[in-house]
């Protein structure tokens, strides 16, 4: 009889474990730029029916799937039907190779709440980030040193990644009682302050003014489902390995509505956390909200850092609760990758937890080396693009199409109703099978074929292939590969 497997303290434990990971960086500062540049309120309509139609029906798919068969995503999904194991292992590689460059963004982010106190990027921000902090080379093939302060902050991010995952679902759950509430507490003050800022008002007019014309453009739609699938954790392996630590007969839909409904509302929320300190910035500076409107990187470690040195009083409180909110958005999203790794190893390759966690974490912390590197940002840049909009979008594809035509879906439809309060009945079906599966198509073809019209930030193509098409190909090699191993493995087991 094998070793009884590890539960959640609580429910609540387990939804807010999800939630967290689910939430993370994207949400401040992906979405309200997205929201911007494509009709503003109107862009609600495309981004709630995405969610509706693609990112809930998948979640309910990957927490009822790791809830019935009881294992991480490579043994759930092998146990769905032994031809589809290497997709759990893909995903556990794709989300491996994400905690590796999300890590060096946390690392940069300790370094820069430690600036906080002093305001030390006072003056050019953009020269402070990307000289002093980054000391960016001239590209991906100058990798040149390492900077110390990165080295610190870097092998800080992986300490407390440790402490959090080091006992399983155990320390996790502890751990969530604090780290989700606490970015929420801080957004919400960041809110506060931003919307009685003289121009807040012109900041929000920006981001919920609809226009409803962009609705009849496809590339908005397009952006739709890609935030909800790139901004709800789906496709990593992540739910699969968190609702195998639930009991059987517990609930799965209701679990899957309030954690992406509760992702979603953060992502609004942000948005006029983020717009109103950029209309006061625009103010100050006598130039149209347009003009200091940014996203990603740049909006975190250059833009509101500028506009937070601008600020008439509480400039340095705002900055340290700003980044002390990015860390505790981050760590969650960061734990919660190297938990569904460490649950897949364990489950297949019988290595003690503990263990499992402390190679993950040392392996993580010095493959994250490369992108705190001079030139670590370009390789960031690189394999954050090939790895989420193909490697994740390629995962979660694989799963609805296998799993919603080369398995019997409506058995687990069956028993997911059986334990949920909210039944998933025939929508449930149809969304997996007849909207998920050919719009996750959809996006896969379109990217590729805009990949190859207009290759992807100007890079050469040799640097193109190593970070992008190349690390794409070889990972999903690789999970074949330990698929065809663990197969061998289970076989050899039966015939002894």
């Amino acid at each position: 009889m094998g070793k009884k497997r590890e539960r959640w303290d609580s429910r609540g434990a387990f939804i807010l474990a999800a939630i967290g990971s689910a939430i993370g960086l994207g949400n401040v500062w992906r979405f309200p730029y997205m929201a911007y540049e494509n009709g503003g309120g109107a862009f609600l309509i495309p981004y709630f029916v995405a969610l509706l139609t693609a990112g809930i029906p998948i979640l309910i798919l990957e927490m009822a799937l790791g809830q019935r068969f009881q294992g991480g995503a490579p043994t759930a999904l092998r146990k769905a039907n032994k031809a589809f194991e290497f997709v759990g292992w893909y995903a556990i590689l794709i989300a491996s190779i994400v905690t590796f460059y999300y890590c060096a963004i946390m690392a940069w982010s300790v370094n820069y709440l430690v600036h906080a106190f002093s305001m030390k990027w006072q003056g050019n921000e953009e020269d402070f980030f990307y000289q002093e902090i980054l000391h960016l080379s001239e590209g991906p093939g100058q990798l040149g040193g390492i900077s110390p302060a990165l080295i610190i902050g870097l092998a800080v991010t992986w300490f407390l990644i440790y402490l959090c995952v080091r006992k399983g679902v155990q320390s996790v759950g502890k751990v969530v009682l604090v780290t989700v509430p606490l970015p929420f507490l801080l957004l919400a003050i960041l809110f506060f302050r931003g919307v009685t800022l003289p121009g807040a008002i012109d900041g929000l007019s920006l981001y919920l003014t609809p226009d409803f014309s962009k609705l009849g453009d496809l590339n908005v739609w397009k952006a739709a489902y890609g935030q909800i699938f790139f901004s709800l954790s789906v496709g990593f392996g992540i739910m699969i390995a968190y609702a195998s630590f639930r009991p059987k007969n517990a609930d799965v839909v209701n679990n899957g509505f309030i954690t992406g409904l509760a992702n979603c509302g953060t992502s609004f929320f942000a948005g006029f956390a983020v717009f109103s300190v950029l209309g006061y910035m625009a103010q100050q500076q006598g130039v149209p909200v347009t003009e200091v409107v940014d996203s990603g990187l740049g909006l975190a470690f250059v833009t509101f850092p500028k506009a937070i040195a601008l600020l008439p009083a509480g400039a340095v409180a705002i900055g340290i609760i700003f980044f002390l909110m990015l860390l505790t958005l981050g760590i969650d999203s960061a734990f919660s990758l190297v938990e569904a790794a460490s649950t897949a190893f364990s489950d297949e390759i019988k290595i003690k937890r503990h263990t499992t966690t402390v190679i993950l974490c040392v392996v993580g912390f010095l493959a994250g080396l490369l992108f705190i590197t001079d030139g670590g940002l370009y390789w960031l840049d690189i394999v954050d693009h090939w790895v989420n909009d193909y490697g994740l979008i390629l995962v979660a594809f694989l799963e609805v199409l296998f799993l919603g035509w080369f398995f019997n879906l409506k058995s687990l439809q069956v028993q997911i109703d059986e334990v949920s309060e909210i039944k998933a009945g025939m929508w449930w079906l149809i969304m997996i099978k007849y909207v998920a599966t050919p719009v996750l198509a959809v996006i896969l073809v379109w990217g590729v074929i805009n990949d190859i019209r207009n290759p992807y930030g100007d890079y050469d193509l040799i640097w193109r292939i190593i970070g992008g098409w190349g690390l794409i190909a070889v990972l999903l090699i690789a999970s074949f590969i330990i698929s065809g191993i663990q197969s061998g493995k289970s076989k050899e087991e039966v015939s002894s």
